[in-house]
C-alpha cells in the first residue's frame, strides 16, 4: 500500500470518528449541560460563591442625577388664570455608594439576610449647577401635608388653620434652594405644629435623613436550591406580604431587589423587581437584543400595562386605595405608605401617561430615550451590565374648604422632580465577564467545533481521492502512449526498403559498380569460394 492510499484511509478514519463524535455530542448536548449547571453552581450567594463580593461591594459606579420643576407662573396657576408653566432645572448629580452591611447566612446557607445602607456624595463636575445656590419655586408639601390630614375635619377648624396659616406668610408654593428641598430644612409649619405634637417632625427634605441609611432589612434567596431563586426577595422588614394594598396580589413581594437575577434568562420571560420606595412590585418585559462594552445584553423595561388603569389591566386593581379609587393611566398614589401629602409617583414627564396628565401642566415633553427605565442584564450570567431607572415624584394638588387659595385647584397632579438613578459596568468587570463568556462559548459550542473539524477533514478526504484517481488516469495514459511508441517503432523496423526502378545490368556492369545500400533485396548469385 502506498503512502496516499494510507493517507486516504487515515483521513477518512478520523473523519468519521469525529463527525460521529461530534453529532453525538450534539445531540446529548452534553457540554451544554456541563456549562449550564456549572455557572447554576457557581453564580449564587452562597458562601463560597465567586460573585458574593461583587454583591457586598459592588464595583459599578452609581450616579442620582436630580431634575427640578420650576414653577413660572405661581400666581396666575393659583388664580385660576392659566395652567401652571415649569423649566427643567439640572441635573444635580451625586455619587451613589451601597454597600451591603450585616450580611449573615440563614437556613443553612440557602437564605441570606443584610441592609443596603446608601450614601451620596455631590458631583459638581457633573451638575448643570450648584444645589446650595440654585433656588426653585415648588409646590409647599409640608402645607399640602397637613391640608390633606385636615380635609376629614370640620369647615370651622379648617378655616381657623387656614387663617393662622396665612399670619405666618405660608402658600401653596415656596421658594426654596435645591439643597433644602433635596437634604432637608426646618419648616415653620413643621416647626409649629412640632411645639404642639413632638412627635411631628419639625425638618422637611424629600431625602431627608436618607444619607447613610437603609430601606429596610431584606432576606434574599441563595439560589443554592433552585436556581431560579437566585436573589429573590424572601422577606422584607420581616414581612412577606404588605398591608397597604386593596389586594392580596398587589400586596406581595415578587423579585429581587434589581441588582441580581437569575442564569439563563429567556426573551419570553417577566421580570420582577420589588420598589421600597413605590412600596410595590413591578414586572419588566424583554425590548430588544443590545450591547454594551462587547457584552450581549436584553433590554428589559416595564411595560405601559404596569401603571394601566384597571379597565387596561385588570390586576391592577388592588393598587387603588380605597377599592374603586384609581387614578388614570402613567400614576401611581403611593400616599398609602407614605404618610402626609398625597404624592403621586410616574415616569419622568409623565412618560407613558395619559395626555390629560402630560397637558395639564405646561413644560412636558416625554421621551423614550430620556424617560424610559430599563435593564441591560446580560442572559447567560443574569448580571445586569446597565441599569437606568428613573422615577418622577409629583403631589396631587385638589380644592380643600376652608382654604381660600385651593379654590382653583381641580386634581392636579403636578410634578416637583424626577430622579435618573444610572449605573454601568465598570471596565474590569467588562473584561472579566467578556473572558467568561468566551470560556463558555467555546465549551458549549465545543461539539460545533468538532464537527466543523470533522467536515474540514471530509472536504480534504474527498480532495485526496480526486487526485489520487487522477493521477491513476494520468499513470494509465502514460503507460498506453509508451506501449503505442513501442509497436510503432517495431514496424519501422521490420519494415521493406523501396526497390530500385532502375533495369539489371549485366553482370559486367555489375561487377564494375560499387555495391549500394538498399539497391537490392533479392538473394543474388556469388562465386564460390576457393578454398
Amino acid at each position: 500500500m502506498t503512502r496516499r492510499s494510507c493517507a486516504i484511509y487515515a483521513t477518512g478514519i478520523v473523519c468519521a470518528h469525529l463527525l460521529i463524535l461530534g453529532i453525538a455530542l450534539l445531540v446529548a448536548q452534553v457540554f451544554q449541560t456541563m456549562i449550564q449547571e456549572r455557572l447554576k453552581k457557581e453564580i449564587t450567594l452562597g458562601q463560597n460563591s465567586r460573585v458574593l463580593e461583587g454583591w457586598i461591594n459592588p464595583p459599578p459606579p452609581v450616579y442620582m442625577q436630580y431634575y427640578f420643576f420650576n414653577v413660572t407662573n405661581p400666581d396666575e396657576f393659583l388664580a385660576g388664570k392659566a395652567k401652571a408653566k415649569v423649566t427643567q432645572m439640572g441635573p444635580y448629580t451625586y455619587r451613589e455608594y451601597r454597600p451591603r452591611e450585616n450580611v449573615t447566612y440563614l437556613e443553612n446557607g440557602t437564605k441570606v439576610f443584610a441592609t443596603n445602607p446608601k450614601s451620596f456624595v455631590f458631583l459638581r463636575n457633573m451638575s448643570a449647577g450648584d444645589p446650595e445656590v440654585d433656588r426653585v419655586i415648588t409646590v409647599n408639601i409640608p402645607l399640602i401635608a397637613v391640608m390633606n390630614e385636615l380635609k376629614t375635619y370640620n369647615f370651622f377648624l379648617r378655616s381657623g388653620v387656614s387663617m393662622i396659616l396665612n399670619s405666618m406668610g405660608i402658600e401653596v408654593f415656596m421658594n426654596r434652594t435645591v439643597h433644602e428641598i433635596l437634604w432637608g430644612f426646618k419648616d415653620p409649619l413643621l416647626t409649629k405644629l412640632h411645639s404642639m405634637r413632638p412627635e411631628v417632625e419639625e425638618y422637611f427634605g424629600l431625602m431627608y435623613n436618607k444619607n447613610g441609611t437603609h430601606e429596610g432589612e431584606f432576606v434574599f434567596h441563595t439560589g443554592e436550591q433552585n436556581y431560579m431563586d437566585y436573589g429573590k426577595i424572601d422577606t422584607w422588614n420581616g414581612i412577606r406580604h404588605m398591608t397597604w394594598w386593596s389586594a392580596n396580589q398587589s400586596n406581595m413581594i415578587n423579585g429581587t431587589d434589581g441588582s441580581v437575577f437569575h442564569t439563563f434568562l429567556s426573551r419570553k420571560e417577566l421580570l420582577y423587581i420589588f420598589a421600597a420606595d413605590l412600596c410595590r412590585s413591578i414586572h419588566l418585559a424583554y425590548v430588544r437584543d443590545m450591547e454594551v462594552k462587547g457584552i450581549p445584553a436584553f433590554r428589559f423595561a416595564p411595560p405601559s400595562d404596569v401603571l394601566a388603569p384597571p379597565s387596561e389591566n385588570p390586576s391592577n386593581a388592588g393598587f387603588c386605595v380605597p377599592a374603586g379609587d384609581c387614578l388614570g393611566k402613567g400614576v401611581l398614589k403611593v400616599s398609602v405608605c407614605r404618610q402626609g401629602a398625597p404624592i403621586v409617583v410616574s415616569f419622568p414627564h409623565f412618560y407613558q401617561a395619559d395626555d390629560e396628565y402630560i397637558n395639564a401642566v405646561e413644560g412636558m415633553n416625554p421621551n423614550e430615550e430620556e424617560h424610559e427605565t430599563y435593564l441591560d442584564i446580560n442572559p447567560t450570567t443574569g448580571v445586569p451590565i446597565r441599569a437606568c431607572k428613573r422615577a418622577q415624584l409629583n403631589v396631587l394638588l385638589k380644592r380643600v374648604t376652608g382654604f381660600p387659595n385651593t379654590k382653583f385647584l381641580n386634581d392636579t397632579i403636578f410634578p416637583i422632580m424626577y430622579v435618573n438613578e444610572t449605573a454601568t459596568i465598570d471596565d474590569d468587570s467588562a473584561s472579566q465577564m467578556r473572558t467568561l463568556l468566551l470560556i463558555v462559548t467555546l465549551v458549549s459550542n465545543f461539539p460545533v467545533i468538532i464537527v466543523g473539524m470533522g467536515v474540514i477533514l471530509l472536504v480534504v478526504l474527498f480532495v485526496l481521492i480526486c487526485r489520487n484517481r487522477q493521477r491513476k488516469n494520468e499513470v494509465k495514459r502514460i503507460d498506453f502512449t509508451e506501449a503505442f511508441h513501442s509497436f510503432a517503432t517495431t514496424k519501422d523496423d521490420t519494415a521493406y526498403t523501396q526497390v530500385s526502378n532502375q533495369t539489371e545490368e549485366s553482370p559486367e556492369n555489375r561487377s564494375n559498380q560499387p555495391l549500394r545500400n538498399g539497391s537490392y533485396i533479392a538473394m543474388s548469385p556469388v562465386e564460390a569460394q576457393k578454398c
